[in-house]
């Protein structure tokens, strides 16, 4: 009885497993007659289509490397490029003091050899600190009888100035300075207003400093 009874258990448990390895095969075969039943040109265009989609991929990426790269060699660049900005503010105010010891004496007012040869040595100076400058980009702005620029230009001062223009520049009271397109000083400058005499005629300056394709410094 007992040994009946485990033949009977045994031989449904031995037909569900072999009715799982039907279903299984089935699922094999209908993917396997599903793949025969598409045609070369079906084939060919998914293939064609799975190209297509890893050249996209592979376009885009190498679209990535190239971006990175210009932008690395672009701040490599704009950092060689101005480095010199602190130094060359640091050196503006020399410059300004040249100046003004230049201006303080004509040289028409000096009187004996020593004191015009001590001029000719600042005027020597001076030179050779504007060329230095220049050789490393720093170039001065020195923007009378043009027109006024905020951006490159800073008011201390309005009057009438007969003939002129409103906006006009009339007096450079100190000059500003750039490194290569960077503003590094604005120019300190009078500038003329409007003037109560319509009749006057008067002729609108250009704006240099837009002219010379400058950019305010980040």
């Amino acid at each position: 009885m007992n040994d009946t009874g485990k033949e009977q258990k045994t031989v449904p448990a031995e037909e569900e497993t072999a009715a799982n390895n039907n279903v299984e095969e089935t699922a094999e075969e209908r993917a396997a007659a599903e793949a025969e039943e598409l045609s070369p040109e079906a084939r060919l265009a998914a293939l064609e289509a799975e190209l297509a989609e890893q050249k996209d991929r592979l376009l885009r990426a190498l679209a990535e490397t190239e971006n990175v790269r210009r932008r690395g060699q672009r701040e490599r660049e704009d950092a060689a490029k101005y480095a010199v900005a602190g130094f060359a503010k640091e050196l503006l105010s020399v410059a300004d003091n040249l100046r003004r010891a230049l201006d303080s004496l004509p040289a028409e007012e000096a009187k004996d050899e020593r004191t015009r040869s001590l001029l000719a040595g600042v005027e020597a100076t001076e030179r050779e600190l504007l060329t230095v400058f220049e050789r490393n980009g720093v170039r001065r702005i020195d923007p009378n009888g043009e027109r006024f620029d905020h951006n490159f230009h800073q008011a201390v001062f309005e009057a009438e100035r007969p003939g002129k223009c409103a906006g006009t520049i009339i007096e450079v009271l100190q000059p500003g300075y750039v490194l290569h397109d960077r503003l590094l000083r604005p120019a300190m400058v009078g500038v003329a207003k409007e003037t109560p005499r319509p009749e006057e005629a008067c002729q609108n300056p250009p704006i240099r400093s837009r002219e010379r394709g400058l950019t305010l410094a980040s």
